[in-house]
């Protein structure tokens, strides 16, 4: 295993060079430094003074990728494409527009976006395959049908609505949480019961539909009916042997998203005020600080690649007869 973990990571290398190119490529040359300024700005009438200063000030005087007037290495060193992308590979994020510190930002925005994350991924998923299950219980039934339908429902609505309302009924009528914000320490447990809500019950309509295929597929195959003529119960032969062979596909969709939680959700933080990742991306966006945008690009792109190496890793530890070569 050993010898096929460093042969990925080593594929990962060219992946990375190329994300980090193709993003090079949008920002500085689709656009230029130039637009970029003026973007900033705020003004298309702006001077070519103001212009000129605001590339001083951040770094984007530079030529883009040679500087022919530079001694030694410094003709590639001293460029935009080595100063604002080549560090992103030994993930140098540098500063923002403003000055911070990006790789201090992430650092300290990291904890709210988990603190969301990691419960709705376990409560999301305990609930869609105990929903799931259920309905695999009852299949054939009136039930089925009212769940599937329920369910097709459910992911028909778009995400704004479930935040709305929650807030709306929750927060509002109810008064059984804040609307938005977030506290450090225990403090935060009060503002963490909206967006998991949010999160487990606009998730149910596709999980449900999901896991309730995968389970009905592994309910029609022989080892199941061997196990039903053995004089198993329906309930047991769901939990001891469809859910337990059904794991490989389940952990192909829970693995592959867990390093991705780190990225937090854009909507969520952004509309219950959680000071993560989702909306330090959504703030930087909104702000056009393009060095904050670029350095969530390259982590998104580690993350997802992290992602499918856990997810294949987790294959062996489901099932034993799976080798990695």
């Amino acid at each position: 295993m050993t010898a096929y973990l460093l042969r990925r990571l080593l594929y990962a290398v060219p992946i990375l060079i190329g994300v980090n190119l193709l993003t090079f490529v949008l920002f500085f040359v689709v656009n230029s430094p130039d637009d970029m300024a003026r973007l900033h700005l705020g003004n298309k009438h702006v001077t070519t003074d103001a212009i000129d200063a605001w590339k001083r000030a951040h770094g984007y005087d530079r030529p883009l990728l040679y500087a022919p007037d530079a001694p030694g290495a410094q003709r590639f060193t001293r460029t935009v494409f080595f100063e604002k992308s080549v560090r992103l590979l030994v993930f140098d994020f540098g500063r923002a527009d403003d000055g911070r510190d990006i790789g201090r930002d992430i650092r300290q925005r990291m904890g709210p976006s988990l603190a969301i994350a990691l419960p709705g991924l376990v409560l999301g998923l305990l609930t869609n395959i105990t929903l799931a299950l259920g309905v695999v219980f009852v299949r054939g039934s009136a039930l089925e049908r009212a769940a599937v339908f329920l369910a097709v429902l459910g992911m028909s609505v778009s995400t704004l609505f479930y935040i709305i309302g929650a807030q709306y009924v929750v927060a509002k009528l109810l008064n059984l949480a804040p609307v938005s914000g977030w506290q450090d320490g225990a403090g935060a447990l009060k503002f963490l019961i909206l967006p998991l809500l949010v999160g487990v019950v606009s998730g149910i309509g596709g999980g449900l539909r999901w896991y309730r295929l995968l389970f009905l597929e592994e309910a029609g195959k022989d080892y199941v009916r061997t196990a039903r003529a053995k004089g198993l119960s329906e309930g047991a032969v769901l939990g001891r042997h469809v859910l337990r062979n059904a794991a490989i596909p389940i952990l192909t969709g829970v693995v592959a998203v867990i390093p991705l939680l780190f990225m937090g959700g854009l909507l969520t933080e952004s509309f219950f005020a959680i000071p993560g990742l989702g909306s330090y991306t959504i703030d930087a966006i909104q702000s056009q600080d393009f060095s904050i945008v670029r350095a969530m690009v390259y982590l998104g792109a580690v993350l997802y690649l992290l992602g499918l190496l856990l997810t294949d890793v987790s294959y062996t530890l489901a099932d034993p007869r799976v080798r990695l070569a």
